[in-house]
């Protein structure tokens, strides 16, 4: 009789389609409404289908131990190279989002807690509007120079020649680069009357670094420091930031800070803009100047001067600066001056400079330090060339054209559309004017008026300080520094109709 011998598969071969037959059924993922149709600027396809994936793992719609599409598969479906999904799925991969299994395919291999499904989704990348982006710099924003007029080949240049430079790659001077310190110097002297050497000298990031390193090296708690209001917005921040006590200077239209009361306060120091007064666009003649250098002496104060706008005077020559004529009496240690190359170059080079007296050297170097190290080099090479070429200078002289020309067409245009409601209270200097209306309108409704049909002007309220007496007046300022002339003549017609309309109510 035959021996019954059972079927069945050989021992490896059995276990093996045991072990398959007894395996949890995987998910084949489907990939549904992915899709790479729309890439943010700036991304690239493969770290956009990386993050697309990422989302749909957090958000628990493919599921743990889910099989991803294969690579071609899915680069077939999303119309894309296979190098692209291969090296989204590389990332992913790298990050543990999934797994490759050789020979298996791809699968998802995070488990994401209930809250963390709540509460940790990516938030996605929203760009701003380029519109309030370009807010900035539209015509008659204020303190933007002509952006279409910088020599930007010559510029392109001198960056070039000192970019690939190894000596300029490695850290530098906190104080600054020497060259530059000394091409300062001597463009300060000739221009400015400022008395100084290049170990005088202390290249910032920007005038606002420079004011906020004066302000920590002289001020204390004890301290009380005079400021001028209306006065620059940024100088508030800065003192915010210190323990100083703050106590206000009215500067009144047309006719500046009164000296003959200043002189007579007690402060550890003052902050002044002697030579436009920002916002209202007064000046110290000689005279005043002088009556602040003896009070510094008198009371051991100090003068920090903000000497932004001075090379722009329209009218007369620019006065001495407080610091020359400090050096002058010898009485310069009670003055730090500082400058910044933002108005006469572009805001976007954050390059400035202070002049200080021997003995605050160190100290404003150490505060320095800690703030934000030494300050970025190849751009210090590029300008300490401009100037020793004469190349600032040359800028300048044109400029001071162009910006004369602007502002004297402003004039015209406010005469010519606001004259019987507005005038023009700042000296001819600088790019900006300030327009006074004796009636008290809402200057914060007139702006975003203007703003709707897009011009950017300024209240004068911005400028002020929170503790500020109610003015009898209204006041505006406009910036025509990056404004060409028809735009000056359509923004003014612009703020003429926006003002008609909110005097018809």
């Amino acid at each position: 009789m035959g021996v019954l011998v059972p079927y069945c598969f050989s021992g490896t071969l059995f276990r093996a389609s045991f072990e398959k037959w007894m395996d949890p059924v995987v998910a084949q993922i489907d990939i549904g409404d992915l899709q790479l149709d729309v890439v943010q600027k700036g991304v690239t396809r493969q770290q956009a289908l990386f993050n697309l994936i990422r989302n749909k793992i957090f958000r628990r719609l493919w599921s743990s131990g889910g099989q991803l599409p294969s690579t071609r598969k899915l680069a077939e479906a999303l119309g894309v190279s296979r190098n692209t999904v291969i090296g989204a799925y590389d990332q992913l991969v790298a990050e543990g989002y999934i797994e490759s299994r050789i020979g298996a395919g791809y699968y998802v291999t995070v488990t994401v807690p209930d809250d963390y499904v709540q509460t940790c989704l990516p938030t996605p990348i929203v760009d701003r509007d380029p519109a309030v982006k370009e807010t900035f710099n539209r015509p008659f924003a204020p303190g933007v120079p002509d952006l279409q007029h910088f020599p930007y080949q010559k510029w392109q240049r001198l960056l070039c020649q000192h970019v690939s430079r190894p000596i300029l790659a490695g850290q530098n001077d906190i104080q600054g680069l020497y060259d530059l310190r000394c091409a300062l110097s001597e463009y300060l002297a000739s221009s400015r009357s400022v008395d100084c050497d290049a170990s005088r000298i202390i290249i910032t990031s920007g005038a606002q670094q420079g004011l906020f390193i004066a302000a920590q090296a002289l001020l204390t708690k004890q301290s009380t420091i005079l400021v001028e209001n209306p006065g620059y917005k940024q100088m508030e921040k800065v003192l915010a930031r210190s323990a100083a006590k703050v106590r206000l200077m009215s500067v009144e239209p047309e006719l500046g800070l009164d000296i003959d009361s200043m002189v007579e306060q007690q402060a550890t120091a003052i902050y002044i803009t002697p030579s436009n007064q920002y916002p209202l666009g007064t000046t110290l003649n000689t005279s005043q100047r002088l009556q602040l250098i003896h009070w510094a002496k008198e009371n051991e104060g100090w003068i920090i001067e903000d000497d932004y706008d001075s090379e722009f005077q329209f009218a007369h020559r620019p006065y001495t600066s407080l610091q020359g004529l400090a050096s002058q009496q010898k009485d310069q240690a009670n003055v730090v001056y500082i400058g910044t190359l933002s108005k006469v170059m572009l805001p976007s080079l954050r390059l400035g400079y202070m002049v200080v007296p021997t003995s605050l050297v160190e100290e404003c170097l150490l505060i320095k330090d800690a703030m934000s190290g030494d300050t970025p080099i190849h751009t210090q090479a590029a300008l300490a060339d401009f100037i020793s070429g004469g190349d600032l200078l040359r800028h300048i002289r044109k400029m001071r054209r162009l910006y004369q020309q602007k502002y004297q067409w402003v004039c015209e245009c406010v005469e010519r559309n606001l004259g019987e409601s507005w005038k023009v209270i700042s000296q001819a200097a600088g790019l900006h004017v300030t327009l006074m209306n004796t009636q008290k309108i809402v200057e914060t409704e007139l702006v975003e008026r203007v703003a709707e049909k897009g011009v950017t002007i300024r209240p004068l309220s911005q400028y002020e300080y929170a503790e500020s007496p109610i003015r009898e007046y209204s006041a505006i300022v406009l910036g025509f520094g990056n404004a060409s002339l028809e735009q000056i003549e359509q923004g003014v017609a612009v703020i003429a109709e926006c003002y008609a309309q909110l005097e018809a109510r």
